[in-house]
């Protein structure tokens, strides 16, 4: 009798907790297969227009993987960076990788979507989506992206320039505004081997070739030979020319960002600042000389999961926009 009582009380408590598993669905937190009923092949149509995209104009994996990343640190992950507002030139003024090309693509998924499925797909899973399937497409890791995100309705340019780490900062400065957003110093670290792909202009760090200090100088902790090879590229003052962020391979997701870095010749002084930290300096280092991609390929997934989850709208807050660029 004891024991039918308990499976009783055992039964009665998991269906409590499904209940409660599927209200919060309901709700619309977080989860993978968020879209499973309501719209089936979202991530495949948007899958269909970044792989068609990235083989024809690989270059924009780059700028297209960062946009996740800049609407994430800019008011949480809802879709900001895409409204037709001032924020969108002050997002390129402060990070001057992301391309007008990208927007578009964002449009065409977008697009695509809203004749499948009209008014369920947020711009904010579309930028999470494509996030992974950029990194895919070029033969890079892969993670199950969560989805349930809803659009925001403000875009600010103050936020904008006050939240986005500049490319000249420091460790200090990296590893603070990674802890605001809930991130930590091996998240900042890992999210950097983002630069594994896609270019710069010469302004984001031309300031380490001409004039460091303000007297004429050169950064000393960038390799000198590798200053002399990008004053081949960038002349004082040039805002047109776009360099590889990793020479040689910016157009493949992989881990030689590291091996860069560990030579001093990452491109930007946020890149060397993770050698003046122990933690971020070991990844880096056991990274630069691991004989396998596997590792770095695992940690880059969990932290865009961790990214992805920074100040989200779900259930019944903010929208889901009919067109990225502007609210319903």
């Amino acid at each position: 009798m004891a024991t039918s009582k308990l499976l009783s009380y055992l039964f009665l408590q998991l269906t409590f907790l499904l209940f409660v598993l599927d209200l919060a669905n309901a709700q619309g937190g977080l989860n993978v297969g968020f879209y499973a009923k309501s719209c089936p092949k979202a991530e495949d149509i948007v899958k269909k227009v970044i792989f068609q995209t990235i083989s024809t104009t690989p270059s924009l994996a780059g700028p297209l993987l960062r946009m996740h990343f800049h609407d994430c640190f800019v008011r949480g992950c809802e879709g900001s960076i895409l409204l037709n507002s001032s924020t969108n030139q002050a997002e390129k003024d402060a990070a001057p990788n992301l391309s007008l090309r990208g927007f578009q693509i964002i449009d065409k998924a977008k697009s695509a979507l809203e004749k499948a499925c009209p008014g369920v797909v947020s711009c904010a899973d579309v930028l999470a989506i494509t996030a992974r399937d950029v990194v895919s497409a070029l033969n890079g890791a892969h993670w199950n992206v969560e989805t349930g995100r809803r659009d925001g309705r403000v875009s600010n340019i103050t936020e904008a320039f006050r939240n986005l780490l500049p490319p000249t900062a420091n460790i200090t400065i990296l590893k603070a505004g990674f802890a605001r957003k809930g991130l930590s110093a091996k998240d900042l670290v890992v999210l950097s081997g983002g630069h594994t792909i896609g270019t710069s202009h010469c302004t984001a760090f031309s300031n380490r070739l001409y004039n460091f200090t303000g007297k004429g100088d050169t950064d000393p902790t960038l390799d000198p030979n590798y200053i002399a090879r990008l004053k081949l590229k960038c002349k004082p003052n040039d805002q047109k020319t776009l360099v590889e962020m990793d020479p040689g391979s910016f157009k493949t997701f992989d881990q030689t960002y590291f091996t860069l870095v560990s030579k001093r010749r990452g491109l930007f002084q946020s890149d060397a600042a993770l050698l003046d930290d122990s933690e971020t300096k070991a990844y880096v280092q056991s990274h630069a000389a691991a004989v396998g991609k596997s590792g770095f390929f695992k940690d880059f997934g969990v932290s865009m999961v961790n990214m992805g989850r920074i100040g989200v709208l779900t259930g019944n807050a903010g929208e889901i926009r009919k067109v990225c660029s502007k609210i319903n």
